[in-house]
């Protein structure tokens, strides 16, 4: 049994989040206005792509989508992205299937597919790998599956890092070339597995999220670490 536990615990850190900086950066996109002011996003805008002196948008909420639970009665292996404008309200959302999977059902490339259904179809933005890393590998996957692995998660609170705040009052025209925001996400991860066995652990994550006027919320990646 404590086997087991121990292989649970390993398996919950699923990527290297700490590498997610480096491959954004080498992926053309660079530390943009809010970077230099808060140290914290590397998502924002091109460095050669000045911003505009459009305000900021005020976010606004929209009907949620359908939970994780069915399509057309069919279980999905992860829950359709929210149609809303509100970049706190998709983070949760999004943040929710990050935590949320059940290898006895499906299959890792089911998985998968279903979280790239969240990204940003603006390539130049989107830092799949840094969400992608949070699913774990095949190898451990399989083995979960061999262990009936599955995780729920509880959505807390979610807000805009101070950091983000103080940079986006400095120069409130910054957010306007990509429209992404940084939204810190705090909950609870459950997780059970063959025989009885269960945990909980309390999480919070950083995600930057995509919200252009008058489009639905897109996910573009998961910070290299939480800001508060």
């Amino acid at each position: 049994m404590s086997k087991k536990r121990s292989l649970t615990a390993q398996e919950r850190t699923y990527g290297a989040p700490a590498s997610v900086l480096r491959r954004a950066l080498m992926g053309g996109l660079v530390l943009a206005v809010l970077l230099a002011v808060a140290g914290l996003l590397a998502y924002l805008t091109r460095a050669e792509s000045p911003a505009s002196a459009k305000p900021s948008p005020t976010p606004k909420s929209t009907p949620q989508a359908a939970s994780p639970e069915a399509t057309d009665g069919k279980r999905e292996a992860v829950a359709s992205p929210p149609r809303t404008s509100d970049p706190i309200a998709f983070a949760k959302a999004a943040t929710k299937v990050l935590w949320t999977y059940d290898t006895r059902s499906f299959s890792r490339a089911e998985h998968v597919a279903g979280l790239n259904r969240w990204m940003t179809d603006e390539k130049k933005y989107a830092d799949w790998e840094s969400v992608s890393d949070q699913v774990p590998t095949p190898v451990l996957w399989s083995r979960m599956h061999d262990n009936d692995q599955h995780a729920t998660a509880k959505v807390g609170e979610g807000h805009f890092p101070q950091a983000f705040k103080t940079a986006l009052a400095q120069d409130p025209g910054a957010i306007t070339e990509a429209y992404v925001y940084a939204v810190t996400v705090t909950g609870k991860q459950s997780i059970a597995w063959k025989g009885s066995g269960a945990g909980a652990e309390s999480r919070s994550t950083t995600l930057a999220v995509q919200c252009r006027p008058d489009q639905a919320c897109a996910l573009v990646g998961v910070l290299p670490s939480v800001a508060p």
